[in-house]
């Protein structure tokens, strides 16, 4: 496996065993680093791994996954099927989402919370979104690293570092449109997602939150630290497809 992620935690922190949903995609050697993690994604049923549909190779079929917040090789890798949303085109970023179904429940491990549909556009309009928190987790690059330039580059380039640990940063929000939501760091506690964490979640709350509203699809700039493009879960095109293989929560009443 080759694929290169889009996303993991920068300026932020060692997750421990707070989200013990998040996982890992291993690939089957490792990469030229030395690592072995190429995607990030939440566990959001006993048997349903929630990822990102790039992350999977042109007619991959199985992928493994773990949960070791520190992945060495040798520990316990669950194998599924892997099936991405057959509305994805890999010319594009809409409907970026794909599921590892497991034959047996993953033991030991609580699934994420899956949001009411619309729950992001009730809290903006209720006028709390400026106010909530975000928290990202993922495996990947934990920072980056300018480049020299070179003359016959105009673009400045980065080198990433990797470490196959799950981290967790606070983020900010920035904006919402119908299918997306935009985080991005605003505060100097921020950090951001960057190469390495695709598919991984971003719960909304504080660091004890497992409330999983979106998914970590690209960024705006290569260093990682403006604007992350995030999937939302709350609409009815996610929920089309997350339907066919979860039972997803109805509005609350009352």
């Amino acid at each position: 496996m080759t694929t290169t992620p889009a996303s993991a935690i920068t300026n932020g922190s060692a997750d421990g065993n707070a989200h013990p949903e998040v996982g890992a995609l291993i690939g089957d050697k490792a990469n030229p680093d030395g690592t072995w993690s190429y995607c990030t994604g939440t566990l959001i049923s006993p048997t349903v791994f929630l990822t990102a549909a790039h992350c999977g190779d042109p007619g991959q079929k199985t992928a493994k996954v773990t949960f070791d917040g520190e992945y060495k090789p040798g520990d316990t890798l669950h194998t599924g099927r892997f099936v991405p949303d057959p509305r994805f085109k890999d010319s594009g970023e809409l409907h970026d989402m794909a599921v590892v179904v497991f034959s047996a429940p993953v033991q030991g491990v609580k699934p994420a919370q899956l949001p009411e549909p619309g729950l992001l556009d009730r809290v903006k309009a209720g006028g709390g979104m400026d106010a909530t928190r975000f928290t990202s987790v993922g495996f990947g690059s934990l920072a980056t690293t300018a480049l020299p330039k070179s003359k016959k580059k105009h673009a400045q380039e980065y080198s990433y570092h990797y470490a196959d640990t799950r981290n967790q940063a606070s983020i900010s929000f920035k904006g919402l449109s119908g299918k997306w939501l935009d985080l991005m760091p605003k505060a100097k506690t921020d950090g951001s997602t960057c190469f390495g964490d695709s598919g991984g979640p971003n719960f909304m709350g504080g660091p004890d939150s497992h409330l999983l509203v979106a998914t970590s699809i690209s960024g705006a700039d290569d260093a990682c630290k403006l604007t992350n493009y995030d999937y939302r879960l709350d609409t009815p095109n996610a929920r089309h497809f997350l339907g066919k293989y979860v039972t997803l929560p109805d509005t609350a009443t009352g």
